[in-house]
Formats: structure tokens, C-alpha cells, sequence
């Protein structure tokens, strides 16, 4: 195959049997009825996957299972009379063990004892690596459904609690293919229980994808719900960001303090949100992330109303939605104020920058009367230079007229001396102004 790959297509992308594959990585299970699917989720923070496959390898015949085998996020494992799928996600990982349903937990019994007869053991479901975040036991029952009597054996079955349920998908007759019945509540075992009545006639496969919509739906419920306790810890801190921030925007309107102590407050203030987006910025991303799936799950569903009790559908929306939406008004929240903060710094940034620009004009103010001051004073000087060179220029021009008529010529030294001072002024002041257009010239001005 990879031979007549390599010469009828260009060379693969290294990715792309990785994400082609991606379709298959978590097939559903094949679930015979009836049936008993006891699920964990757990928190995988801190847990690595050797860890986990220290943990897998105690299950009976799997001593020999290898780190590669993991690789992949999914693996299902066959034992003697049950199987164990093991799914690693970013922030969970979750197992599922599928057996037999016991004989003693079929339709009408009355609250059956289901953790002692899981069939990898207590001590191994007590032993798994992580926190629980969800635990269900959930039963599919080859029970018609139409059952005159269900909601008082539901009733029964799950034990205390307001039962939810709802009939779920259609059949190529236009009838539900199964029922759902729950009531969302953790037993004293630490598990919920859930039921699903099928017909015994149910594929494997479809029973297989039902149990997988239904287990993922509480799951995403339970993750999604994590975001809301981080919301309300963080409520009472942007209370006081706001009022700190109102109070550095009113102190900035009435110039009350100065820009330093102004700018000191500000930056703290940016400082503690930034912090605080980068600390839970992720858990209310995933939060909505985790809200959709749940949405997509309970689309899946299809569902139809029982009656005389809620829809899971609308159990979720009444009570999930509240959560949701203070979850994302709290981020909302931290992004405005975020961008709040921001505008206000750039408000302190443009006062400061105004105040800068003029101090920078009454410094260049000065520059230009100490400039002028400078000419001045260097025009003066040039002035007396010129007098004082002159000055000795004569006096040069008198020794010399002096000597010229002790040899016996007709002069008269100081006629010549005095004659030659207009000459030697105008020539010394020529020369300054030669010296002058060099020196401009040379600094290209």
C-alpha cells in the first residue's frame, strides 16, 4: 500500500494519517442488553500516563500492556466477562467498564446494590489515579417502551429524587428508539444512576452510541459547571478593581494627584487583571467550550417528553443555564475592565505626553534666548577682536614707517599710522567674514 502510495501521490504530509484517523479514535462501544456500564471520570492533573498504565497493566491478562499503546488517547481492553475503555482528554480521563447486569438490578427492583458487583473490583475503581469528577452507573435494560408503570420502578430503581426522562431519538417507523430516565443525584455509593430502556431487539451498535451520548452529556455538564465557582471567587475582586478604577479615572478628571502616583496606581491596577485573565482566562474558555458540547449532546438526543417529568433538555437549560451565564459575565466582566484599564492608561499617557511637550518647548524657549544671548556676546567679542587686531596692526605699521625713516626715507610715522587705520580695520574685518563663510560652508549650512 505505502509502495503504490509513494508513486501515484506526492509525499504525505507528516500529520496526515494522524488527523485522518482522528475520525476513528474513539469508536463507540458494542453494548449487548442488558447490560451494566459503571463510569469514572477522573481529574488528570498531576497524573501521567505511566501512571495510568501502571494502573491498566493491574487489570487480570493485560501485565504485558506498553506505554505505546496509550499513545493514541483510547484503548479498549477485553477481561474475562467485561471490558474497560480507558480515554485520556486534556484535562480528564475517563474508563468505562462494561459487564453483564446483575441479576438482582433488573426493571422493578428497588434500589440494587451495584458497586460490590463491579466486575474489576472496588479496589481498583478506589485506586484509579486522579480526583473523581463524575461517576455514573448507568443500566440499559431490554424493556419495552411502553411500561404502564414506569415512573413508580424508575422511581424505585434510582431512588429518592425528582426522576428526569425523556424519550430519545426516532426509528425508521417514527418511534423512539429508547428512554432515559434519571434524577441527577449522587448516591451513597458516590455514583448516579441512570437507566436506559431499550428493546431487546436493540442493535449492539446503536445501544453502544446511546450509552456514549448519555455518559459524555453528564460529563460535559460537570466540566462546564467548573467554571462557576471560579466565577463567583472572582466576582467580589473585579467589584474592587471597578471601584479602584473609577477612583483613578475621577482623580485623573479633577488633577487631583500627581501623574506619578496616578501611574503607580494604574499599573498595580492592570497588573492584578492581567493576572487574573491569565490565571482563568483558560477555565472560562473551556467552560464554553465544554456548555457547547453539552448543547450538542442533548441535540443529539432527540428528544421526546415522558409524562409527568421534566425532559433532560430542559432539566439542563434550568439549571445549567443560570451557571453558564454567570460564567460568561463574569469573563465578559474581566475583558471590559481589562480594555477599561487600558483606555484609562492611555488618558494618563496623553496628559503626560501633553505636559511633556510643554516642558519641551519651555526648554527649547531657553535654548533659543541663550542661543540669541550666545550671538550676542560673540558678535561683541568679534567686535573687540577687530579692534584689538587692528590695534597691533597699526602699531606693526608705525615700528615699521619708525624704522623706514631712521633710514632716511621721507616719512612721517605717525601721518603713515594714522593714514592706515580705515585700510586695516576694513581688512581685518574681511578676514573674520572669510573665516566665518568657511566654516558655514564646512558644516553645510
Amino acid at each position: 500500500m505505502n509502495e503504490i502510495n509513494s508513486r501515484s501521490l506526492p509525499p504525505d504530509d507528516p500529520l496526515r494519517r494522524v488527523l485522518h484517523n482522528e475520525i476513528h479514535a474513539r469508536p463507540s462501544a458494542r453494548v449487548r442488553l442488558p447490560a451494566l456500564i459503571v463510569y469514572v471520570a477522573v481529574l488528570n492533573e498531576g497524573v501521567s500516563r505511566a501512571q495510568e498504565l501502571a494502573h491498566l497493566q493491574s487489570l487480570p491478562g493485560h501485565a504485558d500492556l506498553t506505554a505505546e499503546q496509550l499513545q493514541g488517547n483510547f484503548l479498549r481492553l477485553r477481561c474475562e466477562g467485561f471490558t474497560v475503555k480507558w480515554e485520556r482528554h486534556t484535562e480528564f480521563t475517563r474508563y468505562s467498564i462494561v459487564q453483564s447486569l446483575p441479576a438482582h438490578a433488573d426493571w422493578g427492583a428497588a434500589l440494587p446494590s451495584l458497586t460490590p458487583h463491579v466486575a474489576t473490583g472496588t479496589s481498583w475503581l478506589r485506586d484509579l489515579p486522579g480526583q473523581t469528577v463524575a461517576a455514573i452507573a448507568l443500566a440499559m435494560l431490554p424493556v419495552g417502551l411502553e411500561p404502564a408503570d414506569w415512573l413508580p420502578k424508575a422511581q424505585a430503581w434510582l431512588g429518592d429524587g425528582a426522576v428526569v426522562g425523556s424519550r430519545m431519538g426516532h426509528t425508521s417507523e417514527g418511534q423512539s428508539h429508547s428512554c432515559l430516565l434519571t434524577h441527577f443525584r449522587i448516591g451513597e455509593d458516590g455514583f448516579e444512576r441512570m437507566l436506559v430502556l431499550a428493546p431487546a431487539d436493540t442493535p449492539e451498535g446503536r445501544a453502544g452510541r446511546i450509552s456514549q451520548r448519555v455518559l459524555e452529556l453528564e460529563t460535559y455538564r460537570l466540566m462546564a459547571l467548573r467554571g462557576l465557582p471560579v466565577a463567583k471567587q472572582l466576582s467580589p475582586v473585579l467589584s474592587q478593581a471597578e471601584a479602584q478604577l473609577a477612583d483613578i479615572t475621577a482623580r485623573l478628571e479633577h488633577k487631583q494627584d500627581g501623574d506619578q502616583s496616578l501611574l503607580d496606581d494604574l499599573v498595580g491596577l492592570a497588573a492584578r487583571v492581567e493576572r487574573a485573565t491569565a490565571e482563568h482566562g483558560y477555565r472560562f474558555a473551556a467552560t464554553r467550550a465544554y456548555d457547547r458540547l453539552v448543547s450538542e449532546r442533548v441535540a443529539e438526543l432527540r428528544e421526546r417528553p415522558l409524562p409527568g417529568t421534566q425532559t433532560v433538555g430542559e432539566f439542563m437549560q434550568r439549571r445549567l443555564s443560570p451557571a453558564m451565564a454567570t460564567v460568561v459575565a463574569t469573563s465578559q466582566r474581566l475583558s471590559d475592565l481589562s480594555e477599561r484599564v487600558s483606555r484609562t492608561s492611555a488618558l494618563l499617557r496623553t496628559r503626560v505626553d501633553i505636559a511633556t511637550e510643554a516642558q519641551n518647548q519651555q526648554l527649547l524657549a531657553k535654548l533659543t534666548r541663550g542661543q540669541d544671548l550666545q550671538l550676542r556676546l560673540q558678535s561683541t567679542v568679534e567686535g573687540l577682536s577687530i579692534a584689538a587686531i587692528s590695534y597691533y596692526v597699526v602699531s606693526l605699521l608705525l615700528y615699521g614707517a619708525k624704522a623706514l625713516a631712521k633710514l632716511g626715507l621721507p616719512l612721517h610715522p605717525e601721518m603713515v599710522a594714522g593714514l592706515s587705520i580705515p585700510l586695516v580695520l576694513w581688512g581685518v574685518w574681511k578676514t573674520v567674514q572669510r573665516i566665518h563663510d568657511r566654516l558655514h560652508r564646512a558644516s553645510g549650512h
